[in-house]
């Protein structure tokens, strides 16, 4: 088994009751006012993307983006896509963001 990553993700279908899988993810870095892709993943059977990203990274503000509009499929969501900005402040913590989803709300927080 290989590291887990600087950050990771894990997301929730609150309609439904079961994790969402197989929803696009992709972190990115705030580098010069542009965002740099640093990683992307698909999460798994459980919902989660451990594997986002290198192991470490430096300080600074990074996004997770879901692709909602790519899990949802054909049904009906008010957001195709949840962006969630977040400041990495200390490079030596783990960062978990997770993602309570449903077609028409969502929220998140900073997890362990």
């Amino acid at each position: 088994m290989s590291a887990r990553s600087h950050v990771t993700t894990h997301v929730l279908d609150a309609a439904l009751g079961r994790p969402a899988v197989g929803v696009p993810v992709r972190l990115d870095r705030l580098a010069d006012e542009d965002w740099a892709e640093i990683a992307a993943a698909t999460t798994d059977d459980d919902g989660r993307a451990s594997q986002l990203g290198p192991e470490a990274l430096a300080a600074g503000v990074y996004r997770v983006v879901f692709d909602t509009r790519a899990y949802f499929g054909d049904r009906p969501t008010f957001y195709p896509e949840v962006v969630i900005v977040f400041e990495l402040a200390d490079a030596s913590e783990h960062y978990h963001v997770p993602l309570l989803l449903s077609p028409y709300a969502y929220s998140t927080y900073r997890g362990s």
